[in-house]
Protein backbone atom coordinates (compact mmCIF):
# COMPACT_ATOMS: atom_id res chain seq x y z
CA UNK A 1 0.00 0.00 0.00
CA UNK A 2 1.44 3.27 -1.07
CA UNK A 3 1.40 5.81 1.77
CA UNK A 4 -0.28 9.00 0.47
CA UNK A 5 1.34 12.75 1.26
CA UNK A 6 0.03 14.46 4.46
CA UNK A 7 0.64 17.00 7.18
CA UNK A 8 -0.58 15.73 9.90
CA UNK A 9 1.53 11.98 9.58
CA UNK A 10 4.88 11.70 8.74
CA UNK A 11 5.76 8.12 8.69
CA UNK A 12 9.02 8.63 7.11
CA UNK A 13 9.76 11.08 10.05
CA UNK A 14 8.98 9.25 12.75
CA UNK A 15 10.48 6.07 11.56
CA UNK A 16 14.26 8.39 11.30
CA UNK A 17 13.20 9.34 14.41
CA UNK A 18 13.47 5.98 16.16
CA UNK A 19 16.41 4.77 14.22
CA UNK A 20 17.82 8.36 15.68
CA UNK A 21 17.08 7.81 19.20
CA UNK A 22 18.14 3.68 19.15
CA UNK A 23 21.50 5.22 17.42
CA UNK A 24 22.09 7.92 20.38
CA UNK A 25 21.21 5.29 23.29
CA UNK A 26 24.25 3.17 21.57
CA UNK A 27 26.34 5.84 21.49
CA UNK A 28 25.65 6.62 24.46
CA UNK A 29 26.01 3.25 26.05
CA UNK A 30 29.75 2.89 24.58
CA UNK A 31 30.51 6.57 25.60
CA UNK A 32 30.21 5.36 29.33
CA UNK A 33 31.95 2.42 28.61
CA UNK A 34 35.03 4.52 27.46
CA UNK A 35 34.90 7.00 30.11
CA UNK A 36 34.76 4.34 32.98
CA UNK A 37 36.22 1.75 31.20
CA UNK A 38 33.43 -0.95 31.92
CA UNK A 39 31.11 -2.92 29.90
CA UNK A 40 29.19 -3.30 32.92
CA UNK A 41 28.78 -0.24 34.98
CA UNK A 42 25.32 -1.61 36.60
CA UNK A 43 22.41 -4.05 36.90
CA UNK A 44 20.87 -2.55 33.99
CA UNK A 45 23.49 -3.40 31.76
CA UNK A 46 23.80 -7.13 33.03
CA UNK A 47 22.14 -8.02 36.18
CA UNK A 48 23.87 -11.37 36.79
CA UNK A 49 27.00 -10.37 35.75
CA UNK A 50 26.71 -7.13 38.06
CA UNK A 51 26.08 -9.28 41.14
CA UNK A 52 28.49 -11.73 40.68
CA UNK A 53 30.89 -8.51 40.14
CA UNK A 54 30.19 -6.84 43.48
CA UNK A 55 30.80 -10.52 45.09
CA UNK A 56 34.20 -10.59 43.43
CA UNK A 57 34.36 -6.81 44.77
CA UNK A 58 33.62 -7.63 48.38
CA UNK A 59 36.19 -10.72 48.46
CA UNK A 60 38.92 -8.21 47.03
CA UNK A 61 38.84 -6.14 49.69
CA UNK A 62 38.19 -8.21 52.05
CA UNK A 63 41.53 -10.23 50.68
CA UNK A 64 43.56 -6.73 50.64
CA UNK A 65 42.44 -6.05 54.22
CA UNK A 66 43.86 -10.07 55.38
CA UNK A 67 47.36 -8.99 53.37
CA UNK A 68 47.60 -5.54 55.10
CA UNK A 69 47.28 -7.68 58.52
CA UNK A 70 49.54 -10.31 57.25
CA UNK A 71 52.04 -7.70 56.79
CA UNK A 72 51.61 -5.86 60.33
CA UNK A 73 52.47 -9.74 61.81
CA UNK A 74 55.35 -10.10 59.65
CA UNK A 75 57.29 -6.48 60.70
CA UNK A 76 56.29 -7.75 64.14
CA UNK A 77 57.90 -10.95 63.76
CA UNK A 78 60.74 -9.27 61.63
CA UNK A 79 61.27 -6.70 64.85
CA UNK A 80 61.45 -9.71 67.45
CA UNK A 81 64.16 -11.82 64.83
CA UNK A 82 66.24 -8.38 64.42
CA UNK A 83 66.14 -7.79 68.05
CA UNK A 84 67.44 -11.54 68.43
CA UNK A 85 69.99 -11.61 66.43
CA UNK A 86 71.42 -8.25 68.46
CA UNK A 87 70.79 -10.20 71.19
CA UNK A 88 72.46 -13.48 70.07
CA UNK A 89 75.81 -10.80 68.87
CA UNK A 90 75.72 -9.38 72.93
CA UNK A 91 75.65 -12.87 74.61
CA UNK A 92 78.57 -13.71 72.53
CA UNK A 93 80.44 -10.08 73.54
CA UNK A 94 79.26 -10.99 76.71
CA UNK A 95 80.79 -14.77 76.85
CA UNK A 96 84.27 -13.07 75.92
CA UNK A 97 84.40 -11.25 78.92
CA UNK A 98 83.22 -13.72 81.42
CA UNK A 99 86.02 -16.44 79.65
CA UNK A 100 88.32 -13.57 80.71
CA UNK A 101 87.78 -13.40 84.05
CA UNK A 102 88.14 -17.24 84.28
CA UNK A 103 92.15 -16.83 83.78
CA UNK A 104 93.80 -18.10 86.79
CA UNK A 105 95.66 -15.44 88.54
CA UNK A 106 93.49 -12.43 87.07
CA UNK A 107 94.47 -8.82 89.36
CA UNK A 108 90.85 -7.75 91.13
CA UNK A 109 91.36 -4.59 88.30
CA UNK A 110 90.96 -6.11 85.35
CA UNK A 111 88.62 -8.24 87.20
CA UNK A 112 86.36 -5.38 87.97
CA UNK A 113 86.68 -3.78 84.69
CA UNK A 114 85.46 -7.00 82.63
CA UNK A 115 82.52 -6.84 85.06
CA UNK A 116 81.65 -3.66 84.31
CA UNK A 117 81.81 -4.66 80.54
CA UNK A 118 79.71 -7.21 81.48
CA UNK A 119 77.21 -5.01 83.00
CA UNK A 120 77.64 -2.62 80.23
CA UNK A 121 76.52 -5.31 77.66
CA UNK A 122 74.01 -6.78 79.71
CA UNK A 123 72.51 -3.50 80.36
CA UNK A 124 72.32 -2.54 76.31
CA UNK A 125 70.38 -6.29 76.06
CA UNK A 126 67.82 -4.84 78.06
CA UNK A 127 67.50 -1.41 76.27
CA UNK A 128 67.28 -3.86 73.07
CA UNK A 129 64.19 -6.27 74.27
CA UNK A 130 62.64 -2.61 75.65
CA UNK A 131 62.74 -1.51 72.21
CA UNK A 132 61.93 -4.63 69.98
CA UNK A 133 58.13 -3.43 69.42
CA UNK A 134 56.18 -2.90 66.64
CA UNK A 135 52.72 -1.60 66.73
CA UNK A 136 52.79 -1.70 70.21
CA UNK A 137 53.40 -5.81 70.48
CA UNK A 138 56.78 -6.95 71.79
CA UNK A 139 57.15 -10.57 70.96
CA UNK A 140 60.65 -10.79 73.25
CA UNK A 141 60.40 -8.92 76.73
CA UNK A 142 59.05 -10.62 79.78
CA UNK A 143 55.33 -9.61 79.57
CA UNK A 144 55.21 -10.96 76.23
CA UNK A 145 52.17 -13.08 74.75
CA UNK A 146 51.48 -15.02 71.95
CA UNK A 147 49.48 -13.21 68.91
CA UNK A 148 47.64 -14.58 66.80
CA UNK A 149 47.79 -13.11 62.84
CA UNK A 150 44.52 -12.94 60.28
CA UNK A 151 45.24 -15.29 57.60
CA UNK A 152 42.38 -15.32 55.60
CA UNK A 153 38.99 -13.94 55.48
CA UNK A 154 37.07 -16.57 56.86
CA UNK A 155 39.17 -15.71 60.32
CA UNK A 156 41.70 -18.56 60.18
CA UNK A 157 45.01 -17.18 62.44
CA UNK A 158 48.71 -18.18 62.47
CA UNK A 159 49.41 -18.37 66.07
CA UNK A 160 53.30 -16.78 67.19
CA UNK A 161 54.08 -17.88 70.29
CA UNK A 162 56.38 -15.24 72.89
CA UNK A 163 59.71 -16.10 72.59
CA UNK A 164 61.03 -14.06 76.02
CA UNK A 165 64.83 -12.86 75.95
CA UNK A 166 65.42 -10.86 78.52
CA UNK A 167 67.79 -11.34 80.80
CA UNK A 168 65.53 -12.70 83.85
CA UNK A 169 64.42 -15.18 81.46
CA UNK A 170 68.17 -16.19 80.44
CA UNK A 171 69.16 -16.01 83.69
CA UNK A 172 71.85 -13.87 83.55
CA UNK A 173 70.16 -10.94 85.39
CA UNK A 174 72.75 -11.63 88.65
CA UNK A 175 75.72 -12.58 86.97
CA UNK A 176 78.99 -11.23 87.73
CA UNK A 177 82.06 -11.50 86.92
CA UNK A 178 84.08 -9.59 90.40
CA UNK A 179 84.88 -13.29 91.72
CA UNK A 180 86.49 -16.21 90.56
CA UNK A 181 83.25 -18.25 91.71
CA UNK A 182 80.73 -15.66 90.04
CA UNK A 183 82.78 -15.52 86.88
CA UNK A 184 82.49 -19.66 86.73
CA UNK A 185 78.64 -19.46 87.47
CA UNK A 186 78.02 -17.04 84.59
CA UNK A 187 79.67 -18.50 81.89
CA UNK A 188 77.69 -22.04 82.57
CA UNK A 189 74.96 -19.37 82.44
CA UNK A 190 75.73 -17.52 79.28
CA UNK A 191 76.34 -20.59 77.34
CA UNK A 192 72.55 -21.64 78.66
CA UNK A 193 71.39 -17.71 77.58
CA UNK A 194 73.27 -18.20 73.92
CA UNK A 195 71.58 -21.77 72.96
CA UNK A 196 68.00 -20.24 74.10
CA UNK A 197 68.31 -17.73 72.29
CA UNK A 198 69.42 -19.69 69.28
CA UNK A 199 66.07 -22.06 69.71
CA UNK A 200 64.10 -18.81 70.37
CA UNK A 201 65.02 -17.35 67.01
CA UNK A 202 64.64 -20.57 64.98
CA UNK A 203 60.78 -20.51 66.55
CA UNK A 204 60.59 -16.93 64.89
CA UNK A 205 62.29 -17.47 62.14
CA UNK A 206 59.40 -20.67 61.75
CA UNK A 207 56.86 -18.30 62.49
CA UNK A 208 57.72 -15.31 59.63
CA UNK A 209 58.36 -18.25 57.15
CA UNK A 210 54.44 -19.06 57.72
CA UNK A 211 53.28 -15.60 57.14
CA UNK A 212 55.37 -14.64 54.65
CA UNK A 213 54.19 -17.81 52.42
CA UNK A 214 50.60 -16.86 53.45
CA UNK A 215 51.60 -13.33 52.27
CA UNK A 216 52.76 -14.40 48.64
CA UNK A 217 49.61 -16.41 48.52
CA UNK A 218 47.55 -13.90 49.54
CA UNK A 219 49.09 -11.46 46.56
CA UNK A 220 48.22 -14.43 44.38
CA UNK A 221 44.74 -14.98 45.04
CA UNK A 222 43.89 -10.65 44.95
CA UNK A 223 45.70 -10.87 41.68
CA UNK A 224 43.77 -13.54 40.05
CA UNK A 225 40.25 -12.17 42.12
CA UNK A 226 41.06 -8.63 40.32
CA UNK A 227 41.88 -10.65 36.48
CA UNK A 228 38.69 -12.33 36.94
CA UNK A 229 36.87 -9.06 37.69
CA UNK A 230 38.56 -7.77 34.71
CA UNK A 231 37.15 -10.25 32.25
CA UNK A 232 33.67 -10.11 33.67
CA UNK A 233 33.15 -6.16 33.82
CA UNK A 234 35.82 -4.15 31.99
CA UNK A 235 35.34 -2.99 28.36
CA UNK A 236 37.73 -3.31 25.31
CA UNK A 237 38.39 -0.11 24.84
CA UNK A 238 39.20 -0.96 21.36
CA UNK A 239 36.03 -2.27 20.12
CA UNK A 240 34.52 0.67 21.99
CA UNK A 241 36.51 2.77 20.24
CA UNK A 242 35.84 1.67 16.47
CA UNK A 243 32.30 1.20 17.91
CA UNK A 244 31.68 4.76 18.91
CA UNK A 245 33.29 5.97 15.13
CA UNK A 246 30.68 4.03 13.39
CA UNK A 247 28.00 5.09 16.10
CA UNK A 248 28.57 8.66 15.79
CA UNK A 249 28.51 8.21 11.63
CA UNK A 250 25.05 6.48 11.93
CA UNK A 251 24.14 9.58 14.22
CA UNK A 252 24.85 12.14 11.53
CA UNK A 253 23.14 10.27 8.88
CA UNK A 254 20.01 9.61 11.25
CA UNK A 255 20.22 13.35 11.37
CA UNK A 256 20.18 14.01 7.44
CA UNK A 257 17.25 11.46 7.45
CA UNK A 258 15.26 12.93 9.84
CA UNK A 259 15.58 16.02 8.03
CA UNK A 260 14.83 14.69 4.60
CA UNK A 261 11.41 12.76 6.11
CA UNK A 262 10.33 16.23 7.83
CA UNK A 263 10.87 18.40 4.78
CA UNK A 264 8.50 15.77 2.77
CA UNK A 265 5.35 17.65 3.36
CA UNK A 266 6.96 20.88 2.44
CA UNK A 267 6.34 19.19 -1.38
CA UNK A 268 2.32 19.56 -0.71
CA UNK A 269 2.73 23.38 -1.00
CA UNK A 270 3.58 22.25 -4.64
CA UNK A 271 0.19 21.21 -5.34
CA UNK A 272 -1.50 23.87 -4.75
CA UNK A 273 0.63 26.22 -6.50
CA UNK A 274 -0.67 28.91 -9.15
Amino acid sequence: MVQGLSIITNVGAATALEQLNATNKKLNTTQLRITTGLKVNGPKDDASTFAIAQRLRGDIEGTKAVRIALANGESTVNVAISAGKAIANLLTEMKAKIVQANQAGLDSASRTALNNDFTSLRDQLTTIVATAEFNNVNLISSGASTITVLSTVDGSTITVSAQKMDVTTLSIATSVLNTSSGAAAALTAIDSAITTVADKLAALGSSAKRIEVQTDFTTSLINILTEGLGNLVDADLAEESAKLQSLQIQQQLGVQALSIANSSPGAILALFGG
